[in-house]
């Protein structure tokens, strides 16, 4: 199953909570799935969506907060199994129901966007908003330097009210148009996590962020098997060294080290590949790099002199050969 049908999967379980919420995450599934419709004169619901649970899910809500009964049925030319598209329909009362979820104003007219009552709510309503969409018209790509979360639109008004929901979140979003198609697209990793939280998806979540923690760590070690550039080869090199010696500091000096000294030394044991200026910002509080670099020097110095008087291998001898700068 893909990560998207896992995705979807989930939040099909998901409780929107208040009946505000459940009506938010329908109005937004119907948007998104175009399913305001105009048949022989009359304006008739049809949405299609993946998987039966889903459809099955959607009819229950229709049932639940507005009274309507909905017909189910497999599309046309879809997929056999569970995960082929399905037509959940409403042939009568199709007007109404889309003035009361939206679709519609007072006055008859199509709504191209999302009702502001909805995009300026609660949390609970700007979260079911993502979850109905994302359930309607998203996809979520494997991590990595394409990974993406995003969401197909019909219109650049509707695109634009999903990316005010997020930011209502306190998620940044992006409003794309491709190939003809406006979409809202996420690509930093860490707001991809915080958007699968908001939408309730936390067992994805979890597969995501290990996959891409995987994907990070080998395309870590691949950047340093195949180092073509010198400097950066020797800026390996003596991270792999640093690290070295500072845990035969910690040998040597056992429970005497001090405190500033030790926190140092476990932000260069922590964070192998960071930078001086990386450690720092890691520091708490922060230091500049010259306030690192100057704690790991007393350390090892302390270290060294510590070896000395004992007469025991001193923090320069574990650094492996092969790891010795050229």
């Amino acid at each position: 199953m893909s990560l998207t049908a896992k995705v979807k999967h989930e939040l099909t379980g998901v409780n929107p909570g208040s009946n505000q919420a459940r009506a938010a995450q329908i109005s937004s599934m119907l948007r998104f799935t175009g399913a305001l419709q105009k048949i022989a004169n009359r304006y008739v619901i049809e949405a299609e969506v993946q998987g039966e649970m889903l459809a099955a899910r959607l009819a229950h809500e229709l049932v639940a907060i507005y009274g309507v009964r909905p017909k189910v049925a497999r599309a046309t030319g879809s997929t056999s199994g569970e995960q082929g598209n399905y037509l959940v329909r409403v042939l009568e009362q199709g007007e109404t129901l889309a003035r009361q979820t939206g679709l519609m104003d007072a006055r008859g007219r199509i709504v191209r966007g999302l009702p502001n009552k909805l995009t300026l709510g609660t949390a609970d309503i700007l979260s079911a908003i993502w979850r109905g969409a994302f359930l309607a018209a998203g996809t979520l790509t494997d991590p990595g330097r394409s990974a993406a979360l995003d969401v197909a639109c019909a219109n650049r008004e509707t695109a634009m009210a999903l990316v005010g929901a997020a930011g209502r979140l306190g998620i940044s979003v992006k409003q794309r148009e491709v190939r003809g198609v406006n979409r809202v697209v996420i690509r930093d990793a860490d707001a991809i996590n915080q958007m699968l939280v908001a939408m309730g998806a936390r067992k994805v979540l979890a597969e995501w962020e290990a996959l891409r923690q995987r994907r990070e760590t080998r395309a870590t070690a691949n950047r340093l098997v195949n180092f073509d550039d010198a400097n950066l080869r020797r800026s390996a090199q003596a991270a792999v060294a640093a690290c070295a010696r500072v845990e035969r500091a910690f040998e040597i000096l056992g429970d005497s080290v001090p405190a500033h000294l030790r926190e140092a030394g476990d932000l260069r044991l922590q964070h192998r590949e960071a930078s001086l200026d990386e450690l720092g910002q890691r520091a708490n509080p922060p230091m500049t790099k010259d306030a690192v670099a100057g704690r790991i020097r007393r350390l090892l110095a302390l270290a060294d002199r510590e070896a000395q008087s004992q007469g025991i291998p001193d923090t320069a001898a574990s650094v492996p050969e092969s790891e010795l700068l050229d």
